[in-house]
């Protein structure tokens, strides 16, 4: 009899210390300012007490409400012709791509967890970003990701990389969606704070979309999935803060994931979702079940009552806020429409999955959180969410020392090299050029079927639309280096690469998501990046037609010492684009066809080498303008080589970007084994002609029979064409330089990363 006695007695215990009202320094330790904890005492009027305190700091973290950011994010464009669900109206941002299909896409950040535990925390982003896509009822169809490291060389990078790389193939691998894409950068700035950012594709007939918003008082709110752990718990005021030496401490902070377990959750979620029992959905992602009930409940303006001591536990004895707060993986909250129930815990059952009813959709604006019956926080939930109650900051911003040296560098300081080969095969060995197969290899890109590129190299993914004539285009694309050096600038570029890569491949930009990776927004300097980085974004996506559908803001992307200095990383507002192939006989490759075809330059090569991987590398000059670029420029020869594919005027399309025109013509040489016999621009330094970076550039091949119509389309369109020469069996030559067989440069490329590796 004693033992139910102590339970009894230490249940009281943490139900009476759960309710006691939270203090100051209870709220600074959490991560809130003194007037923030004015704020919320305020909005209920009295003391919150310590489980709602605790509420409050992960919905009022950064991570969770962008509250240093959403000033600015309003300023994005938001509208386009083929929107369904526009930024911050659902899970995922959703495009018509017509028959009756709609496209889910999102991109979002894992940085912090990644830095601390590469493996469990690049695994646990790609679940959450699949999450999101499935719970508005679109089927996953395609991942990508975008990954930043510091030095290759560097062994600590090298564990990252590996954990990383490890984490995202075996829970992608094990969910059955491919990998489809990405890209790999490394520098020092991102030395001791990688960057993972995953981003998942899926579709859905338009007609069963599913919301996120909770309705109907009175329907049942459930909960489904894996059982709660204490893994994860302020996860979201960890991503909310630098990381620092003592980050290992914050390892509890990192979620577990379980990719089987995701897939039943997958496939039950896509069964519920064709009958009518559900009435709104949402992943449990970052702040748990606090998250989902208060946002579920804010945008349906109505209230829930949530028992807490029904939620299936793996460990027993959690407190109230403890359940509230674990982010544990392969979780989702469900709104059923009364009368459904005994259909969902069939289907629920079948796949072996808990799906427990704990709580009630009331009457706004209140959530109420009970434990073993008793109220242990009641909070109007429009109060912590976006556009409700949330703190809204206008941070200052201060023009950087660095930018203004930028601008005094001259090519003239800069010595061109006398041997340029050796240039070539530098740079071709360069991690941040040379192909990342060690990495690619480990995801697999043909589960599914509906990869189209894997075997035939284009610059962005495509991926088959089954039972349609259709294709979705898509890429993940950003130069941090370049938006370090000039941030609008360097935004604009990293738009217009990747609709660049999209029009290359024979699709049509539709719309974006992004994924914004900066440093301290309390830092002027840093929060100067971020503006930039927004002005840039919005003119380019005006330009190009391509809103914003959503995305993440990731602030606190930098390194404290011990001594109070900080290092944040490059600014890197990562740009997920998703693009339309309307037929797929469109498709256009990268690749050399055949010997003889004629190389184009499409856009004009410039006296520039800026910024260049061949200027950081090779001359060690880490500080220099962006890049040439010119938006309009940029759009016009977008325009005229959508047009080339649409007549069928060219053979294969290849956009000039890290490494400049060398790289990118070895590139399209690679994959047949052919060569190429070029001359340069005389009125261009050769090293700037070869290796410069200045954008709006396309090469592509023609067939010589095609070349009069080709040239009279170029013309028309107002576009600069030069004719660069021929594809060759596989020599690689440039005016009077034999830069050898394409075979061995291709050696170089393929293998590098491997031998560093090796080596280190």
């Amino acid at each position: 009899m004693e033992v139910p006695n102590l339970a009894a007695k230490a249940k009281e215990m943490a139900k009476t210390a759960a309710q006691e009202p939270a203090t100051l320094e209870q709220a600074r330790e959490m991560g809130l300012l003194p007037e923030e904890f004015d704020k919320i005492r305020e909005i209920l009027g009295r003391t919150p007490n310590f489980t709602e305190m605790c509420v409050y700091s992960v919905m009022w973290s950064e991570h969770c409400s962008y509250k240093n950011s959403i000033k600015w994010l309003k300023t994005l464009p938001k509208d386009g012709p083929h929107m369904l669900v526009k930024a911050g109206e659902e899970n995922a941002g959703l495009v018509d791509i017509g028959d009756g299909i709609g496209c889910a896409f999102k991109i979002e950040s894992h940085n912090h967890p990644s830095a601390i535990e590469p493996y469990q925390g690049a695994a646990t982003g790609v679940g959450g970003i699949n999450r999101d896509i499935f719970t508005m009822g679109a089927r996953p169809v395609a991942q990508l990701n975008s990954l930043r490291f510091g030095k290759l060389s560097d062994p600590r990078t090298q564990w990252l990389m590996t954990g990383v790389v490890k984490g995202i193939g075996d829970y992608g691998n094990a969910f059955g969606i491919p990998i489809v894409g990405g890209e790999v950068y490394f520098d020092e700035s991102y030395q001791a704070n990688p960057l993972v950012n995953a981003m998942s594709v899926g579709l859905v007939n338009t007609s069963r979309i599913i919301s996120s918003k909770a309705r109907g008082v009175g329907n049942p709110v459930y909960i489904v999935g894996s059982a709660t752990g204490k893994d994860g718990i302020k996860g979201a005021s960890f991503a909310s803060k630098d990381i620092t030496e003592d980050s290992a401490r914050d390892l509890p902070s990192v979620q577990v994931g379980d990719p089987f377990q995701e897939k039943l959750l997958l496939e039950a979620t896509m069964e519920l979702a064709q009958t009518d029992a559900i009435a709104g959905m949402q992943d449990m992602g970052a702040a748990g079940i606090t998250c989902s009930t208060s946002e579920m409940s804010a945008g349906g303006k109505v209230g829930m009552d949530i028992h807490l001591d029904r939620v299936p536990l793996r460990q027993q004895g959690m407190k109230p806020f403890e359940i509230l707060l674990s982010e544990s993986q392969e979780r989702m909250l469900i709104v059923i429409r009364k009368g459904h129930e005994d259909e969902v815990k069939r289907i629920f059952d079948k796949w072996d999955l808990h799906a427990e009813e704990i709580g009630v959709v009331t009457e706004g604006p209140m959530v109420r959180y009970y434990m073993h019956g008793e109220v242990v926080g009641e909070i109007p939930a429009d109060s912590l969410v976006l556009g409700g109650g949330a703190p809204v900051y206008e941070r200052e911003f201060r023009e950087p020392a660095y930018y203004a040296e930028a601008k005094k560098f001259s090519m003239d300081q800069v010595a061109e090299p006398k041997d340029l080969v050796v240039v070539a095969r530098q740079l071709l060995a360069n991690p941040n050029i040379c192909s990342k197969r060690w990495i690619y290899e480990q995801y697999d890109s043909m589960v599914g079927t509906v990869n189209m590129s894997a075997n035939r190299p284009s610059d962005a993914a495509v991926v088959n639309i089954k039972n349609s004539n259709k294709a979705l285009v898509m890429t993940v694309d950003c130069n941090g280096r370049y938006v370090n050096a000039d941030p609008e600038t360097g935004t604009m570029i990293a738009v217009s690469e990747a609709a660049r890569n999209i029009t290359c491949s024979g699709g049509e930009p539709s719309a974006i998501t992004n994924c914004l990776n900066f440093g301290n927004p309390y830092n002027p300097e840093v929060y100067w990046q971020f503006v930039g980085a927004i002005k840039g974004m919005s003119a380019a996506c005006r330009k190009f037609g391509t809103p914003v559908t959503g995305g993440n803001v990731s602030f606190y992307n930098q390194t404290v010492a011990e001594d109070g200095s900080a290092r944040p990383v490059f600014p890197t507002p990562t740009i997920g684009m998703l693009g339309v192939m309307k037929d797929k006989s469109l498709l256009t490759t990268l690749d050399f066809k055949y010997k003889g075809d004629l190389i184009y330059l499409l856009g004009q090569p410039k006296d520039d080498i800026s910024s260049s991987e061949y200027l950081v590398s090779f001359h060690g000059i880490r500080n220099s303008p962006a890049p040439w670029f010119d938006l309009d420029e940029e759009f016009r020869v977008q325009q005229c080589v959508a047009g080339l594919i649409r007549n069928n005027y060219i053979s294969s399309a290849h956009d000039v970007s890290d490494g400049g025109l060398f790289v990118t013509l070895v590139e399209m040489g690679m994959p047949g084994d052919l060569g190429f016999d070029i001359v340069s621009d005389s009125e261009i330094r050769r090293d700037a002609f070869l290796f410069g970076e200045s954008q709006s550039r396309v090469v592509v091949t023609v067939v010589e029979e095609d070349e009069d119509k080709f040239l009279d389309f170029v013309v028309e369109s107002g576009v600069q064409v030069m004719l660069l020469g021929h594809v060759t069996k596989g020599r690689v030559t440039v005016d009077d330089l034999n830069f050898g067989l394409i075979t061995d440069l291709k050696e170089i490329y393929d293998n590098a990363i491997a031998e560093e590796l090796t080596q280190g």
